[in-house]
């Protein structure tokens, strides 16, 4: 599961400095939560709601539509018919 801040704020015309300004932290602590790859639901939230954006924007879409991916934990389900 990749997460795809940086691909939205560059479709957005912002930078991720200005981004962590929208947020109220520091860019390297928003560097930091993008690197670590597993933030907080909330913390995803947020940083949607800052780009106007889903949540499920964030991420990477799956090859397989056939699989979910868990924006919590990255569990990875295959739906099966």
């Amino acid at each position: 599961m990749e997460l795809k801040v940086t691909e939205c704020c560059k479709r957005k015309g912002i930078t991720l400095q200005e981004l962590a300004d929208k947020l109220g932290v520091a860019r390297s602590t928003l560097a930091n939560t993008l690197v670590k790859k597993n933030p907080t639901l909330d913390t995803l939230e947020k940083i949607a709601k800052a780009l106007d954006v889903k949540v499920a924007d964030l991420f990477e879409e799956e090859q397989d539509k056939n699989i979910l991916t868990c924006p919590k934990c990255g569990a990875r389900f295959k739906l099966e018919e």
